[in-house]
């Protein structure tokens, strides 16, 4: 399987008409989704708290946190958002995604929103 890619948007819960729209990279093995830190800071947000992540190399990493709303394939989710560096790939991580719904295809990476059965 391949990248998985989506169009996100990020917004500032308390003014909504600031927005960064970008490509994500969807990453099932990331809890949170993370921004460059350039893009968060331009519309408005800034950090609330610190988080410590293992990478999957093993390497532990603290970074600044804050939360949004994060927009994508129809919905719309609150969720926590890694001030990433300026540079870092945008990523769509497992908590956003199964807050709004969706689980990503294994056999050709698309994402595929799971509806209730009853």
């Amino acid at each position: 399987m391949g990248e998985t890619h989506v169009d996100v948007t990020i917004r500032n819960p308390a003014e909504q008409d600031r927005c960064w729209e970008g490509s994500f990279l969807v990453d099932t093995g990331a809890t949170d989704s993370q921004v460059p830190r350039r893009h968060l800071e331009a519309i408005g947000l800034r950090p609330k708290d610190s988080r410590d992540y293992i990478l999957a190399d093993g390497r532990a990493l603290s970074v600044e946190v804050t939360t949004a709303d994060i927009e994508f394939m129809g919905r719309v989710v609150g969720g926590t958002v890694i001030f990433g560096e300026d540079e870092s790939i945008p990523l769509l991580g497992l908590t956003a995604l199964e807050s709004g719904g969706y689980a990503v295809d294994p056999v050709d990476g698309r994402l595929l929103h799971r509806t209730l059965r009853r």
